[in-house]
C-alpha cells in the first residue's frame, strides 16, 4: 500500500526558470569564405543566429552592420536591436574591399534595413588579429550586442563561442566607453583617442 501511495504522489520538480532570451541575430550567408573557417555558419549551428540565403529577408527596420555606413551603431540603437534585431552579412573582407559594397544579389534584401557601422575595434580572430575593423562575423555581432544590449548579454553570447572572449578583452576600454557615449561626436572622439 505504501508503494501505491508513493506512486500517486506527484514528484517534486525544481521550478522551471525561463531561459534568458538571447539577442535576435540574422546572418546573410554570401558563401565567399572557407566553410571551415566561417564563424557565421558556426553561429547558425549553435542557434545563436538565424542563417538567411542571399534572397532571404530579415525584419524591416532591423540594424544592418555595414562598414560603409556613415551612421555609427551605439546604445541609442538599443530599442531597434531588442525589438527587430541585428543583421550581418557574412562575406569576404577582400572582396568587400574590392567591390566597395556587399555582393550585388543582396542589394534587394538589404534595402529595408537600417545600416550602421561599428565603432573602430581591433579584430581578435586568428586570421586578422590586431587589425583595425577587420572583425569576423561572430565578433561583429558580439560587439553590436555589447553596444546595444549591454555587456552581460554580450558576455553570455561570447561564452558560447570558443575564443569568443578575446574580442572583449582586447577592446575592453573602447567598448566600455563607446557604450557610455551619448552622441556620434563622442564616439568619434573615443575612436581618435584609442586608434588615432
Amino acid at each position: 500500500m505504501s508503494t501505491q501511495k508513493r506512486a500517486a504522489e506527484p514528484q517534486e520538480r525544481p521550478p522551471a526558470t525561463p531561459p534568458v532570451p538571447g539577442p535576435r541575430l540574422w546572418v546573410f550567408l554570401a558563401c565567399e569564405d572557407s566553410p571551415k573557417l566561417c564563424t557565421a555558419r558556426r553561429l547558425v549551428r549553435l542557434s545563436l543566429a538565424k542563417g538567411l540565403a542571399v534572397n532571404g529577408r530579415a525584419p524591416a527596420g532591423a540594424l544592418l552592420l555595414d562598414p560603409h555606413s556613415p551612421r555609427i551603431l551605439s546604445s541609442r540603437d538599443a530599442a531597434a536591436a531588442s525589438r527587430l534585431g541585428i543583421v550581418a552579412v557574412d562575406c569576404s573582407w577582400n572582396r568587400l574591399g574590392d567591390r566597395g559594397s556587399f555582393p550585388e544579389p543582396l542589394s534587394r534584401s538589404l534595402r529595408h534595413l537600417e545600416a550602421r557601422r561599428l565603432p573602430f575595434l581591433l579584430a581578435a580572430n586568428a586570421q586578422h588579429y590586431g587589425r583595425l575593423g577587420e572583425l569576423n562575423t561572430a565578433e561583429a555581432l558580439g560587439a553590436a550586442v555589447y553596444l546595444t544590449l549591454g555587456r552581460e548579454v554580450a558576455e553570455a553570447y561570447f561564452l558560447r563561442l570558443s575564443g569568443g572572449s578575446g574580442l572583449l578583452k582586447l577592446n575592453e576600454g573602447p567598448l566600455e566607453e563607446y557604450a557610455g557615449a551619448g552622441s556620434d561626436e563622442e564616439i568619434l572622439a573615443i575612436e581618435r583617442r584609442y586608434f588615432g
